[in-house]
């Protein structure tokens, strides 16, 4: 069965290409084999630290995800992974119930998740609870994961107080804590234009010892919370 992700959460500068990231680089260490679809013209971080991987997939065509769907059926045995520029939400909920994409999922034997990616701002809950009301209206179909990432804050009081993680809950939500990572660190990495696998390499140059073991350890944390959700 194939598995296909979309990376989103509207908002720019939560993290997703960040996700998006560590989905990959979690793929390429569990040796499952993937294709990731980079929606974003100006600066797609899949295209630029996963270029082996990855292709783009410009969003301008009521169309333009169903490539998509034809890659997932043309190999069932591989992840596919779209990382999402900010404001395509409403593109990706409109294409799925133009498209029956759903009731197509089903028919094909594909399954689909949505990783909502939040900070701790007050506009990442807004927009989770929109994008809870467009996906009810649009008759679900789309599994959702909350994704923390404390990348971005580490306070989600927000979103406790907002009332709603258990209505996400009830409809079968699951969630993920992107842990704290030094914000120096990773913009070492980042400045390298280097994989999160080259980067903990000691020929990379880009780390220091201790550096390379903090990135090694925080990977492996979070590929053991995304191995329980079923990916």
């Amino acid at each position: 069965m194939s598995h296909i992700h979309f990376i989103g959460g509207e908002k720019g500068g939560v993290g997703k290409s960040l996700l998006a990231r560590v989905l990959a680089q979690h793929f390429i260490d569990r040796q499952q084999p993937f294709v990731g679809f980079d929606t974003d013209r100006s600066h797609g971080a899949l295209l630029r630290y996963y270029a082996d991987f990855a292709q783009p997939l410009p969003l301008d065509a009521h169309d333009s995800l169903d490539p998509v769907i034809e890659a997932a059926v043309a190999d069932p045995g591989r992840r596919v992974l779209v990382d999402l520029a900010a404001q395509t939400q409403g593109l990706l909920l409109r294409w799925m119930g133009e498209a029956g994409v759903p009731l197509l999922a089903r028919e094909l034997g594909l399954k689909l998740c949505y990783w909502h990616v939040m900070d701790a701002g007050r506009d990442s809950t807004d927009l989770l609870a929109k994008w809870l009301e467009g996906s009810e209206r649009a008759g679900g179909g789309l599994p959702l994961v909350m994704v923390l990432n404390e990348v971005r804050g580490d306070g989600f009081e927000q979103l406790e107080a907002s009332g709603l993680v258990p209505r996400a809950q009830a409809q079968g939500a699951r969630s993920l804590r992107l842990r704290k990572l030094p914000d120096a660190l990773l913009q070492r990495v980042d400045g390298k234009g280097q994989s999160f696998w080259a980067a903990t390499q000691p020929e990379s140059g880009s780390l220091g010892l201790l550096d390379r073991q903090r990135l090694r350890t925080w990977l492996q944390r979070t590929s053991d919370e995304l191995a329980t959700l079923d990916i």
